[in-house]
């Protein structure tokens, strides 16, 4: 009972460090509500500061590719209680980003500052959506299994854990990876965008895109045909509007 209390509760730090991590990357990007930002007055060398910056970048990668990986999640359990594997994961990921804020390095410059009102408030608008997107694509899935929790709290029970069911539900019907869409809009969407805000997007804008070629093939090997029929049902990231439209006018001729 103690070391499923003791799982138990890892699990439940560890998601209050990537939940709280999580709602502080809003604030960084955003530039509000948070002590440091994203963008702000170059301090030093350029070159210095581009080099950190996409360093940090770099080991956030790493992190968050080398754990996903299965070799490297049947190397971690041999070592830690697989129940606290995934909460493992999402401690190393929040600890990564602290990391990330802390020695970030703002690179001044501005690449565009929009000042029309009605476009300011489109784009924090649409920054927000990104974020909804991040988090309710993530509850559609079970967010709770996505964090670690569902695990630990099935170790405190003493209930075996047992796989999600392989589902498409809401937008995982028009792309297969919507909680990357969110990503992607999230750092992208600003009426502000400095030196060092445009570097983090286009660096997470291409581990993104790597990236997903890697899961995606966990996925197939993990649940075989059945992703494999989805991948070729389901784009990847933009939907396929066109196909949408003529469903749509079909629908109303019929």
């Amino acid at each position: 009972m103690t070391r499923r209390v003791a799982v138990f509760v890892y699990g439940v730090l560890s998601y209050a460090v990537g939940f709280g991590v999580l709602l502080y990357l809003i604030g960084f990007i955003g530039k509000f509500l948070v002590p440091t930002s994203i963008d702000g007055p170059l301090q030093g060398s350029l070159v210095g500061a581009v080099a950190v910056n996409l360093g940090l970048i770099l080991a956030f990668a790493v992190q968050h590719s080398v754990m996903a990986r299965p070799a490297f999640k049947r190397w971690l359990v041999r070592r830690i209680p697989a129940e606290a594997e995934r909460s493992t994961y999402v401690l190393a990921s929040g600890l990564t980003l602290i990391a990330l804020f802390a020695l970030w390095r703002p690179m001044g410059g501005i690449v565009w500052d929009v000042q029309q009102p009605a476009a300011r408030v489109a784009l924090f608008a649409l920054f927000a959506a990104g974020w909804v997107t991040v988090f309710g694509s993530s509850f559609l899935i079970n967010h709770f299994d996505l964090f670690g929790l569902r695990q630990v709290w099935l170790c405190l029970r003493g209930k075996p854990y047992t796989p999600l069911e392989f589902k498409t539900p809401g937008p995982y019907s028009l792309v297969r990876h919507p909680l990357y869409v969110g990503w992607i809009t999230a750092a992208w969407a600003t009426p502000t965008m400095g030196a060092a805000h445009l570097a983090f997007a286009v660096a997470m804008t291409a581990y993104i895109l790597v990236a997903i070629r890697w899961e995606e093939r966990d996925l197939v090997d993990a649940l075989g045909q059945d992703y494999a029929d989805y991948q070729q049902r389901v784009p990847m990231l933009a939907p396929r509007l066109r196909r949408a439209k003529k469903s749509q006018v079909e629908g109303a001729a019929a």
